[in-house]
């Protein structure tokens, strides 16, 4: 049941986001050295994520929190298949106008605030890795998402204090994105099994606004870190 609730209980979602973390984390320290092979390495990858949406009025960046898990699968000796599953991803904007949800109550308290959209996919890149003197990471290839929920948040601030409101838009959105992904990434060490980091650039070209009257399709630059689970340096 959607209800305005002070801006402080954020704070609580926040407060819960490491236990998933640490779920999935138990997850790749259990599978790590059985998925870990001599030409197949797995771990776990997380970041920050930069997320815009196309084709809405005032839209602005969202910055979001992604985490999950990564296979590289050895084809050649520097070349490799960069595959995987973020488990938690989320996309979309912020900045936006409210609009009426014909209540005149609602709207008049929402009229000057602002809107953020968050959705929800379980994103799945297949890319080409290609090495370079070690530690150079090229990828490019694309990426495939399967939308779990959406939300649009209605903010405002008053001298009482900031309310927001949440309503799940789900049935506005179409279920699937795909596109394209590609990116530059650094190993910490000269291993073929390291940790690296790196950035990635995904552009959406579905659109996913199921509406005639408006075109949208997602895009984000993630900023990754990926850590081997069970892997020895070779």
């Amino acid at each position: 049941m959607n209800r305005i609730l002070p801006k402080w209980t954020f704070c609580l979602a926040v407060f819960c986001m490491p236990f998933c973390a640490q779920s999935q984390v138990l997850i790749s320290l259990i599978f790590g050295d059985a998925l870990n092979s001599e030409k197949v390495e797995f771990g776990l990858t997380g970041g920050m994520n930069r997320s815009y949406l196309s084709g809405i009025t005032s839209a602005e960046g969202l910055n979001n929190f992604n985490l999950g898990f990564y296979f590289h699968i050895r084809m050649k000796e520097n070349s490799f298949i960069s595959t995987g599953v973020l488990v938690k991803s989320n996309v979309g904007a912020k900045g936006m106008p409210t609009y009426s949800l014909d209540d005149p109550a609602f709207d008049g308290i929402f009229e000057e605030g602002s809107l953020t959209k968050k959705i929800n996919y379980f994103y799945v890149p297949i890319m080409w890795q290609q090495r370079i003197q070690k530690r150079w990471l090229l990828e490019g290839g694309i990426q495939a998402g399967l939308r779990s929920k959406a939300f649009d948040i209605f903010e405002v601030e008053r001298n009482e204090g900031d309310l927001e409101f949440k309503t799940e838009v789900g049935d506005q959105l179409s279920r699937l994105d795909a596109g394209l992904v590609g990116g530059l990434g650094y190993k910490l060490k000269e291993d073929l099994k390291s940790m690296s980091v790196g950035i990635l650039y995904y552009q959406g070209l579905v659109d996913i606004a199921k509406s005639d009257s408006q075109i949208s399709k997602n895009s984000s630059l993630n900023f990754f870190l990926r850590i081997p689970i069970g892997a020895k340096g070779e």
